[in-house]
């Protein structure tokens, strides 16, 4: 019979563990012990081989019974047991077997240790870890460098910051893991002075930091937005010659579009032009959607398809949240088709963002119907939905939705988000009552404590529902100082409700708290100009031009129409089709007066004739933009509008008119809710 080559046997193991592969291994056992039929046992050499296969592929029964069934247990094989259970997660099967190992008279080596500390540290035990701390100590291993490491991360990891402080201070030698450990711990528990102080220490001592260190020092630079500290530091990534270092690349991607500086994120990305990966791409579109350049966030994706780089659901969620703030369906629509293709539909994270930009563009059906496919839920994912409902002001399935979140069966406890939401659609749907039942129950059945965002709800709510001097005296029993918000809030209840005195106080205090905001002066300007006080509406709009030089911020609608945005301005005369457009805006102006349309001149934001406002209303931007809509979208399509303001009175009417007329379904998403047209009525039942 030839002679057996131990190694190749060897080899054939470490093969099929290479490729992850249980029946190759186990294939590879059954021809090991048909090539050493003759003999009794097992080489120690292939035994210890097989366990670490076993054990690593997550076949831990037969990685035991072939260590029980070995009569020469070494150091190594039950070291390749507890590793192989630690690297899948079973920790507590580790603890054991370490425990059996010491039972068997096997002390522990410096592969060992680590292993058993980072068990302990995800078992959140440390008493245990304090155990092996103690056998580490009395082997004479804590000087090791890597178990001395991996005792400081266990200790760091269960909270003990004052033992791991005391254990770094008394290691004799800490290389660069130690350091970045240390470093990386003072961040985790929000000391990022602390984790900058020791770098500046490591540099002192000599050390020499690697890709790691800088990224950790990054996240320490965007936990306290230090700019300065972060480019000081790319400075010394470009002297240290770290920029050939793609991970260290992308951490200054994602550094600077926290910091919010999105012109060096954008240098940062061209520089690495050779040797993107999926990691470049999701930083640079999760810096654009950061600070809001949605559109750069869309367009950065449709340049990651083309490299054809493999999507990940952190870029898919990223890209649907840009997607949801632009109202942009069809793209969304095709990123949820991207997500069945690639196979991550249920992925949490996915499928929440699925449903926040379905409910953001108006379709809180579809978004309810990825909502109920979800293999699991997590408060987020209720809170988008909630919020869905609450875009459309329905206030009843919202509050439906929340019960079923907050009932034994599904048992998620609501956080401050959830009650803004479940706010808001009263607010919407003009639920007063039922506003202010939730607003109690906050605190008696849930006890969340109300925060600024909460009172300016309820503020909005009883506004919104005309009950404006009911809102000053609520405001005034609020039990801190009124946010902007809150002001805010109740400015824009004097407005529609023409209540320019009370208006007036509002805007003070508005202008008090933050004297530079030119959207304050803008609705003070046409609460007046509607009153038909001209002569203050324009002192106003003086002191925003010459007193202190605040601009307005312009007024826009626009739609999308094959794939192409159009944006349209008031008295808009700019597009390629304006002469239809015109046409359009005529003849609608000629069949809504004989159907009894009376445009309100009272929505000119001028000192005017009356035929001149009546014709500055007729050119307001939403307008212009549904004339273009009705031009290129074909019968049985909705015209979908978006504006970056609140519709306006006048407007929302001749929106009724029009689909009456036209037969057509027009949507629009002002700064405050949807709005369905349909057939001469409105989703928001005039109420918004």
């Amino acid at each position: 019979m030839p002679a057996v080559n131990l190694g190749s046997l060897a080899a054939l193991v470490q093969s099929a563990l290479s490729i992850r592969s249980p029946r190759l291994g186990r294939a590879a056992h059954a021809h090991i012990t048909k090539a050493l039929q003759t003999a009794t046992q097992l080489p120690l050499f292939l035994s210890d081989h097989l366990v670490h296969m076993y054990s690593k592929l997550d076949r831990l029964d037969s990685a035991l019974l072939l260590l029980r069934l070995s009569t020469a247990r070494s150091v190594v094989s039950w070291s390749s047991l507890i590793s192989g259970s630690v690297h899948n997660g079973h920790f507590t099967f580790a603890l054991l077997q370490f425990t059996d190992m010491l039972r068997d008279g096997v002390l522990p080596n410096d592969f060992t240790f680590p292993c058993v500390f980072k068990a302990s540290a995800s078992l959140r035990m440390p008493f245990a870890g304090k155990q092996i701390h103690g056998l580490a100590l009395r082997v004479g291993l804590l000087e090791d460098v890597f178990v001395g490491c991996s005792a400081f991360d266990m200790y760091c990891r269960t909270d003990l910051l004052d033992d791991a402080m005391r254990l770094f201070e008394e290691m004799p030698e800490r290389n660069v893991v130690t350091w970045n450990s240390y470093i990386s711990a003072a961040l985790l528990h929000g000391r990022a002075s602390d984790a900058m102080k020791a770098f500046i220490e490591f540099r002192r001592a000599g050390g020499v930091p690697d890709p790691i260190t800088f990224c950790v020092l990054l996240n320490a630079c965007e936990e306290e937005f230090r700019l300065e500290l972060g480019r000081a530091l790319h400075g010394f990534i470009i002297i240290g010659g770290f920029e050939a270092d793609l991970q260290v690349m992308n951490g200054l991607i994602d550094f600077y579009g926290k910091c919010g500086k999105v012109e060096c994120t954008e240098m940062v990305f061209d520089s690495t032009a050779w040797q993107r990966n999926d990691v470049t791409w999701c930083s640079l579109i999760a810096a654009y959607v950061q600070n809001y350049e949605e559109e750069k966030a869309c367009g950065a994706f449709l340049g990651a398809r083309r490299e054809e780089v493999q999507l990940t659901d952190f870029m898919l969620s990223s890209v649907l949240n840009a997607c949801a703030r632009l109202a942009a369906l069809e793209l969304g629509r095709l990123i949820q088709a991207l997500a069945v293709k690639v196979g991550i539909f249920g992925n949490i994270f996915v499928a929440g963002a699925l449903v926040n930009m379905y409910g953001k563009c108006g379709h809180v059906h579809e978004a309810k119907k990825v909502f109920a496919k979800m293999p699991e839920r997590n408060l987020v994912t209720w809170n988008s939905m909630i919020s869905g409902y609450a875009h459309l002001g329905l206030a009843e399935q919202a509050v439906l939705l929340f019960e079923e979140m907050v009932s034994s069966r599904v048992g998620i406890v609501p956080n401050c988000v959830t009650f803004v939401c479940l706010l808001s659609a009263c607010s919407r749907a003009g639920e007063v009552k039922l506003g202010m039942e939730i607003f109690e129950a906050m605190r008696s059945r849930f006890q969340v404590e109300p925060v600024p965002e909460h009172y300016a709800c309820i503020v909005d709510l009883l506004g919104r529902a005309g009950m404006v001097e009911e809102t000053l005296e609520f405001i005034g029993k609020i039990p801190f100082h009124p946010t902007i918000s809150i002001w805010g809030s109740f400015l824009g209840a004097c407005r529609v409700h023409r209540k320019p005195e009370l208006g007036m106080l509002a805007a003070n205090k508005l202008l008090e708290l933050d004297p530079r905001d030119s959207g304050n002066r803008v609705v003070l300007s046409n609460m007046f100009a509607a009153a038909g006080r001209w002569e203050e509406a324009s002192r106003v709009r003086m002191d925003m031009d010459d007193v202190i030089r605040v601009k307005k911020g312009t007024g826009y609608s626009w739609i999308t129409v094959k794939d192409k945005v159009h944006v349209f301005r008031a008295k808009d005369t700019s597009h390629e089709r304006n002469s239809e457009i015109q046409e359009t805006l005529a003849k609608l102006r000629k069949d809504m007066e004989r159907a009894g349309y009376l445009a309100d001149p009272n929505y000119a934001l001028y000192d005017l004739e009356e035929e001149e406002k009546i014709t500055e209303v007729w050119n307001h931007s939403e307008k212009i933009a549904l004339a273009f809509g009705l031009l290129s979208i074909p019968p049985g399509v909705p015209v979908r509008i978006m504006k970056n303001l609140r519709i306006c009175g006048d407007c929302h009417s001749a929106f009724k008119f029009i689909s009456c007329i036209t037969g057509k379904e027009i949507i629009v998403r002002d700064n405050s809710r949807f709005h369905h047209f349909r057939d001469g009525l409105c989703s928001c039942k005039d109420f918004w």
